[in-house]
């Protein structure tokens, strides 16, 4: 055995501690850390050939590059839809390395059974019926090009064609209002194409698809389809009327994708919950774990009511497999063979907290945006361009800023080393997205980054509108 690497068994458990020193030091300085930053291009060294050791490595890391992290699980980074890792959930993330199982499936490890376990208690939390299968993959792309990649197969199927044998012979359509980045990504991986994907209009003022409108483009194109419903838009949190779209699944052949890769979470709260009416109309569905469960990277469900359709798309076939009429192994279910064991993070912090601590978590950083949009409405510089939902406040200076300007503004809060927001376009509109999604995240919060936002463009006079 390499020397190296026989310290370093022989020392795992000094390793392991220092593990620990390493991550207490972040959390304990979590308040103070900088949420965003830019970070200059690293230089590439080389490869040594004898290495250093665990510890040495761990002490370069934590001195050297530690500290060039963004601070993405505090509770002032409001960049992207993203949670921050409960306590519990840590605790389950460290010890799937510790295991390190291929979650695949088979009888050999309880793992495969944990997930089933982890999804059932998902499909009470979002309310979904019991005839949906589901299953984590990395993220919500996955998850959506899952269920699009089943969308596709019934499709074909629809025409008489098995895509999963016989490969490709015609596109889809694809109707929706307004639909995530990653749909578009799914559709080009999946060789249905970003051309295929038609834009409905939506209601005004709203993210929202007209569903008049979207019933009138499946009335002319008269043929199967795939519709793109949203259960809370990136930009304002905004739904689609998914009853409304699944009463016209009486009418119109298509396969109803749901993309509520956080928006699913308002079903844990009675005050929300009625925007997720209609969801089981769905044929598959996206939500996200590492957005609103708080739990680590990278983590998503996804959820099909056609297991057999799921089969004949993602299907393992090798010899040294089992067979999936005897058991249900997650390998026929999903693009990966190779599964790390995202549940059990999932399961912990269910566990931990359940029903009623999300809906806490979903209903403090809700009340957390409105806050924040209470401030920017009563502000002379800030102006509120679509209501607070949910959680994403979006908002714009002044009347007429350029996207160069946004750019500027926002790169000035960050350097101000206390909050970090991302910009986005609101109805061809340059804006701010505050997303707030994090465990953590208070009213203190917001009045923080309301001040900084404050401070920071008193100092740019520059930004005074065009």
């Amino acid at each position: 055995m390499n020397t190296i690497l026989k310290n370093d068994s022989e020392n795992l458990n000094g390793i392991l501690n220092h593990t620990v020193e390493v991550a207490l030091k972040h959390f304990e300085r979590q308040d103070t850390l900088p949420p965003g930053r830019f970070i200059p291009d690293i230089e590439m060294e080389d490869l040594s050939r004898q290495g250093i050791g665990a510890d040495a490595a761990l002490s370069l890391f934590e001195q050297r590059y530690a500290p060039l992290l963004a601070n993405s699980t505090g509770s002032r980074y409001f960049a992207f839809v993203t949670g921050g890792s409960t306590p519990a959930s840590v605790a389950g993330d460290w010890l799937v390395s510790a295991y390190d199982q291929n979650a695949c499936g088979s009888n050999d490890s309880i793992a495969p059974q944990i997930e089933r376990q982890t999804i059932h208690y998902l499909k009470q939390m979002f309310g979904l019926d019991a005839a949906y299968f589901g299953s984590f993959v990395s993220g919500a792309t996955m998850a959506s090009f899952s269920g699009l990649a089943m969308a596709r197969q019934w499709f074909g199927e629809q025409l008489g064609y098995d895509f999963s044998t016989e490969g490709i012979t015609a596109s889809p359509k694809v109707f929706s209002g307004t639909p995530h980045s990653s749909i578009l990504k799914s559709l080009s991986m999946l060789g249905v194409g970003r051309k295929s994907l038609v834009y409905v209009p939506t209601l005004p003022d709203r993210e929202a698809v007209d569903v008049d409108a979207l019933e009138a483009a499946l009335k002319e194109h008269d043929g199967p389809c795939i519709v793109v419903a949203n259960a809370g838009t990136v930009n304002t949190v905004d739904f689609d009327n998914l009853e409304a779209i699944g009463q016209l699944k009486t009418r119109y052949r298509f396969w109803l994708h749901v993309d509520a890769a956080f928006g699913g979470f308002a079903a844990t709260s009675e005050k929300y919950k009625h925007l997720m009416n209609g969801i089981n109309h769905a044929d598959s569905i996206t939500i996200d774990a590492h957005k609103w469960l708080n739990v680590p990277y990278d983590s998503a469900m996804q959820f099909c009511r056609h297991k057999d359709l799921q089969l004949k798309v993602f299907q393992n076939n090798a010899a040294y497999l089992t067979d999936p009429e005897k058991s249900p192994d997650y390998f026929h279910y999903t693009p990966e063979n190779s599964r790390r064991f995202r549940a059990l993070p999932a399961w912990f912090t269910l566990k931990a907290y359940g029903l009623d601590g999300y809906r806490e978590i979903v209903e403090q950083n809700c009340d957390a945006a409105q806050y924040l949009g209470e401030l920017i409405e009563k502000s002379n510089t800030f102006r509120l361009l679509a209501p607070v939902r949910m959680n994403v406040t979006c908002f714009t200076i002044g009347e007429n800023v350029t996207q160069q300007q946004i750019k500027t503004f926002l790169e000035a809060v960050r350097d101000d080393g206390r909050v970090f927001f991302t910009q986005t376009v609101y109805k061809g509109m340059p804006a701010i997205r505050a997303a707030i999604s994090n465990w953590r995240i208070t009213r203190e919060d917001m009045a923080v980054a309301f001040e900084v936002l404050e401070s920071v463009y008193q100092k740019l006079n520059m930004l005074q509108p065009a």
